[in-house]
């Protein structure tokens, strides 16, 4: 993904063509910009997007790795922010509509695929990253299938865009549905692709959205494994190496010592504060890292799937959410 990324950037249009150290400073600028109060998750996306598309992102090789980090660190320390009581009942509600949710979506998904003659494991790691957590998945799955840069690169572009869209739009249709705070954090955590979408949409929801959508989505992470173990079966792929998302323990480990530790009551409060602003960083890096060149590179037919799969997840558990709960 990052050799695809570097070699998309020579190829992008970059409206406001600027020397290489005036690249660095603006880039500087705006992400310590992103830092403080004044910027909130949404913004801060665009802000990486205006970057990459007028003057340039002069860091991009590093930063897929960079926002995977960020990312990681982020959702560890808002488990210092969380109960262990709170999120084992935010667990058990959206245990079931996780597993239908997730069935449902890559049934769909493989009849999509064929309906739009997408390549048949790009459509898989479209399916995937729309069925459990957006990147993460993408980049679980990827080695066992074997998939290569370019089918990686679109599945992941496809997510990537839905999940900016979904960052303005899932708060406003929230706020017009009057759905409350635990109704929303439910539907965030399911019907976004990517962690850092979801808890930046969360976050704007309110306090409790945000809780129960992290917890809700980083047990949907864990998905993963089985998923990957069914695709090497699929795939006939024995030798696949599966990646597995460790940092979802200390998660788990940062709300327990959070739940049982009172003296941690201090230090948890700031560890938290960080985190938020982490997220809000990682998001304007996301928004950094896609260019035109690579909107452009994911082609329609991929981009309607992932629209089409997308819409129906969303759809289905808001529909679930307000009538069956």
């Amino acid at each position: 993904m990052e050799t695809h990324q570097k070699g998309v950037q020579k190829e992008s249009f970059i409206v406001l063509k600027a020397n290489f150290k005036l690249q660095q400073l603006i880039f500087i600028v705006l992400l310590l910009f992103c830092t403080t109060i004044f910027v909130s998750p949404p913004i801060a996306l665009v802000l990486g997007l205006i970057v990459a598309n007028f003057f340039g992102h002069p860091f991009l090789k590093w930063n897929h790795k960079a926002t995977t980090y960020l990312l990681q660190f982020s959702v560890v320390g808002l488990g210092f922010g969380m109960n262990v009581h709170s999120a084992v009942s935010a667990g058990k509600e959206g245990f079931l509509l996780t597993i239908v949710s997730i069935v449902s979506t890559l049934v769909l998904g493989t009849f999509l695929g064929k309906w739009f003659k997408t390549e048949k494991k790009t459509s898989h790691l479209i399916s995937c990253g729309t069925a459990i957590c957006g990147g993460s998945a993408i980049a679980a799955i990827a080695p066992v299938i074997k998939s290569n840069e370019k089918r990686t690169a679109v599945a992941l572009g496809v997510i990537f865009i839905l999940n900016s869209v979904a960052l303005f739009v899932f708060p406003a249709v929230g706020h017009w549905l009057d759905l409350s705070q635990n109704e929303f954090g439910l539907w965030c955590a399911i019907a976004i692709h990517d962690t850092s979408s979801v808890v930046g949409a969360a976050s704007k929801y309110g306090p409790e959205a945000l809780k129960i959508a992290t917890t809700v989505k980083l047990a949907r992470a864990l998905w993963i494994i089985p998923l990957a173990l069914i695709t090497a079966f699929v795939f006939k792929n024995k030798s696949g190496k599966i990646k597995v998302p460790y940092f979802i323990g200390l998660f788990i480990l940062a709300i327990i010592v959070n739940t049982y530790l009172p003296e941690m009551e201090a230090i948890s409060v700031h560890l938290v504060s960080v985190a938020k602003i982490g997220l809000t960083v990682t998001l304007f890096l996301i928004g950094a890292g896609l260019n035109s060149a690579i909107l452009k590179s994911v082609g329609l037919m991929p981009l309607a799937q992932g629209f089409l799969l997308w819409t129906f997840i969303a759809t289905a558990t808001l529909l679930s959410i307000i009538y069956l709960k």
